[in-house]
């Protein structure tokens, strides 16, 4: 027996009786061969650009992030695949499911010290669509998967889902399981659920495995819990400092909008007293009814012309805002540029279905042009 078997061995054997997992399987190599593709440029170009500073970003001109070229590499179509098809038939509300491949979700659950969530997805089994709109797609299951777990999810009959479903031996839909990395190259299965179930349930379930696993896998060790602590108070600290810049943003916002229609309204007016002073001298002022129709005319205009953008982050934050539907795509980068977000450095605007990039070249045309009027939903991608 060779001593990376013996140590897979004693590994499982220490974990199932301690009672820390239900069982160890061993990831394929179709699966671990998926993080060679970026190993080159390092796996902290995916994991960690979310926590880099954007000090450089705010150093440089405002189209900094237009002005690189789209060199990142090609390795979105497989892992976009599931967000796709889940999102064609039951929307966009749903937990965050991370848009990559397993290896590196479980990379980003092991970083902030959560479990991963793994949703295998079976689009012809007769149980999915009502465990996806009734359980899955529900408020206390998002809310309570996104602040809980990394979750992760795959497609049953293509690329890694399937060999997902071969490895842990699936046998009904729809399957979920929490797992978190092991030694060596095998996975630790900590619960696992086939078949429907209820959003009651299935919390209940996950509440459960939480808190006899712990937060943190494999150590007891209280620095880890103190690091835990710590990530929380700056994540509170950083939450509270992003809240009071939306709303400074916001009132920014709202003054920009309003100065703007007075603006309007005065040139239109100025451009058309020569003609009114010819036809009635007399007459050198609108009437306060005239100006009564003019603004409710106005706050007509500007409710029709709303569009609203729904802007979605790699750490799972969610941040709708409102333009006007002849307002710029590059309106939309300016947003997020004055947001201060920790960790937005260079980026790019994707739409999820069917995938789009809005880059460069499109950064003059109109929100209603690109399709985006009345709503529509991005999702902020990073670039190298």
């Amino acid at each position: 027996m060779s001593s990376t078997m013996r140590d897979s061995v004693r590994a499982e054997a220490e974990a199932l009786s301690n009672g820390i997992v239900r069982r160890m399987v061993s990831l394929p190599r179709n699966i671990l061969g998926g993080l060679s593709r970026v190993m080159n440029q390092g796996i902290d170009n995916l994991i960690g650009l979310r926590e880099r500073t954007n000090q450089n970003h705010y150093n440089q001109t405002p189209n900094f992030h237009f002005q690189q070229p789209f060199n990142q590499p090609q390795i979105i179509q497989e892992e976009w695949a599931f967000l796709s098809n889940f999102e064609q038939h039951y929307g966009t509300t749903h937990p965050f499911f991370y848009a990559c491949r397993f290896v590196d979700a479980l990379k980003i659950a092991e970083d902030e010290h959560k479990f991963m969530f793994m949703y295998v997805h079976s689009p012809e089994h007769p149980f999915t669509p009502s465990f996806c709109r009734e359980t899955l797609c529900t408020e206390v299951v998002v809310q309570f998967l996104d602040s809980n777990f990394v979750c992760w999810g795959a497609l049953a009959n293509r690329g890694e889902g399937s060999h997902m479903v071969t490895t842990l031996g699936v046998s009904t839909f729809p399957f979920c399981a929490v797992v978190a990395p092991s030694s060596g190259d095998n996975l630790a299965i900590l619960q696992q659920m086939e078949g429907p179930v209820s959003p009651a349930e299935l919390v209940e379930i996950l509440q459960s495995t939480i808190e006899q696993q712990g937060l943190a896998f494999g150590s007891g060790k209280a620095k880890q819990e103190d690091k835990r602590r710590a990530n929380l108070r700056l994540k509170e600290e950083q939450d509270a400092a992003y809240l009071a810049a939306l709303k400074i943003d916001q009132v920014h916002f709202q003054l920009f909008f309003v100065e703007e229609k007075e603006r309007h309204v005065k040139k239109n007016s100025e451009n058309k007293k020569p003609e009114k002073s010819k036809q009635n001298p007399v007459s050198k002022q609108p009437s306060k009814s005239t100006e009564s129709s003019q603004k409710a005319a106005s706050r007509g205009c500007k409710k029709a012309e709303e569009t609203k953008i729904l802007i979605r982050f790699q750490n799972g934050e969610r941040r709708e805002q409102s333009f006007l539907c002849t307002d710029k795509i590059k309106e939309i980068y300016r947003y997020i540029d004055s947001l201060g977000l920790v960790g937005v450095g260079n980026y790019r605007l994707i739409s999820n279905f069917p995938r789009k990039v809005y880059g460069s070249d499109q950064m003059e045309k109109t929100l209603k042009d690109a399709g985006f009027h009345p709503k529509s939903s991005l999702f902020l991608e990073f670039l190298d």
